[in-house]
């Protein structure tokens, strides 16, 4: 059985790789708040102490508003400490597979969906740590995988930990009555985080690279919003706005290695069935 040591285990990704992963692989993790104030040298004496097959590192400070407001904490969490990861696994052997983010996108004016390999300037804090972290990861560990996440999304249950998505949006916009506004030249994929982390399971075998890896999505985030509400059998007041981000993803060079999300669409569908609400 093969020893994966998962960082952020408490939080959205994290927590639910160790509920799903359970009795597949030896899970470990660093103790409860350890990352937010150890310095490299202690992350590197607890990686070479349990001397994981693999790390699977979904720690991250990912609101972009916080990073914005403190960029030295976003630095050191989502810059420093992979880097510190990739030294440490490279040093060991482990296999790093690393979340990155769609938002190192942001800022692109090409429209459709966006391969991996056009040139990025990223428009907010947040995707230029997290496309500085995949270039120094690169750099050091040239195996390791770096998976650039879309939205994601989970209804509550599990007893694990929730936050802010779409459908929740969506639901409590409907009982209070209250509006929700989208634009119509948004495009992004939105993504049902327990089937990405059944296919995290194929990432951990991935060559080493950078990887789009979520729900591809051709609509723009009105009409997807409307989509999902009509899924959700709700009835819910959704404005149209006229500002332009694009963040949808081609995610052909995943699917080239055998791993296949649902369109954003239907990662709906299979939610709800998960959940035994269709």
């Amino acid at each position: 059985m093969k020893k994966i040591l998962v960082t952020g285990a408490g939080g959205f990704v994290g927590s639910r790789v160790v509920q799903q992963w359970a009795g597949r692989y030896e899970l470990c993790t660093f103790p409860k708040g350890f990352l937010a104030t150890a310095r490299e040298d202690a992350v590197r004496q607890a990686v070479l102490q349990q001397r994981p097959d693999g790390i699977l590192h979904t720690a991250a400070i990912s609101d972009t508003g916080y990073c914005a407001d403190h960029p030295e904490r976003a630095y050191r969490a989502n810059v420093e400490l992979p880097v510190w990861l990739a030294r440490a696994a490279a040093e060991t052997g482990a296999k790093l597979v690393a979340f990155s983010s769609d938002q190192v996108y942001a800022g692109v004016e090409q429209s459709g969906p966006l391969p991996e390999t056009i040139p990025l300037k990223p428009a907010n804090v947040y995707g230029q740590g997290k496309l500085e972290m995949e270039q120094r990861v690169q750099a050091l560990c040239p195996g390791a995988v770096l998976l650039r996440a879309t939205w994601m999304y989970d209804l509550p249950g599990y007893r694990l930990p929730i936050r802010g998505n779409l459908p929740l949006n969506l639901l409590r916009a409907a009982q209070r009555g209250e509006s929700v506004r989208f634009s119509v030249r948004d495009f992004r994929g939105i993504t049902y985080v327990r089937q990405a982390v059944a296919l995290l399971e194929a990432a951990l075998t991935l060559p080493g690279g950078v990887y789009n890896f979520g729900s591809e999505n051709a609509e723009n985030m009105v009409l997807t919003a409307r989509q999902f509400a009509e899924t959700l059998g709700i009835m819910v007041d959704i404005q149209e706005a006229d500002w332009a981000r694009n963040l949808a993803m081609d995610c052909s060079k995943l699917q080239a290695h055998g791993i296949v999300f649902d369109t954003t669409q239907a990662g709906l569908t299979r939610c709800l069935r998960d959940y035994g609400l269709l």
